[in-house]
């Protein structure tokens, strides 16, 4: 018991609301809001380290030729892909937190703190999303060499 109030100390204090002194379990522990964040949370750790991952690994890539046409603009989907899903579920367990710690008071508040959490997520996929369309039509479909033309080449 006493190794686990000290594990419990050590460990898990990062979790909302923090720790019970008796029996050590996170206080919100009963909570959906806290399943949600704990879930999110893991998600996000998960997706923002794939997403750097990736990014690391086009930076390091050998740059040939067919890289080029197939497997950098393939790490790229999956590195944007990984990078929306990491900010989309942090921010998430943001918003749980917040549910968690205001719970029913200032409603207007935890509604407001919510919404610009929500900013960079729709920041980035303003900005990103149209690169993530056009790498994906020009990988997965057929990209600039398949279209046609009526107008003649000469």
């Amino acid at each position: 018991s006493n190794t686990h109030y000290y594990y419990s100390i050590c460990c898990c204090n990062n979790f909302p609301g923090g720790n019970n002194n008796t029996s050590g379990l996170p206080i919100f522990s009963t909570e959906k809001a806290f399943i949600i964040f704990v879930v999110s949370d893991a998600i996000a750790l998960l997706m923002s380290t794939t997403s750097l991952l990736i990014f690391l690994s086009i930076l390091t890539s050998r740059y040939a030729e067919d890289d080029f046409l197939y497997v950098l603009p393939h790490r790229l989907i999956i590195g944007l892909v990984t990078l929306f899903l990491s900010i989309t579920t942090m921010i998430v367990a943001f918003s749980s937190t917040i549910c968690l710690m205001l719970g029913d008071k200032n409603s207007w508040l935890l509604s407001l703190v919510v919404t610009s959490a929500c900013l960079p997520i729709s920041s980035i996929m303003l900005l990103q999303f149209p690169l993530l369309v056009d790498l994906m039509s020009s990988t997965y479909g057929p990209g600039i060499f398949g279209k046609q033309s009526n107008q003649p080449f000469y």
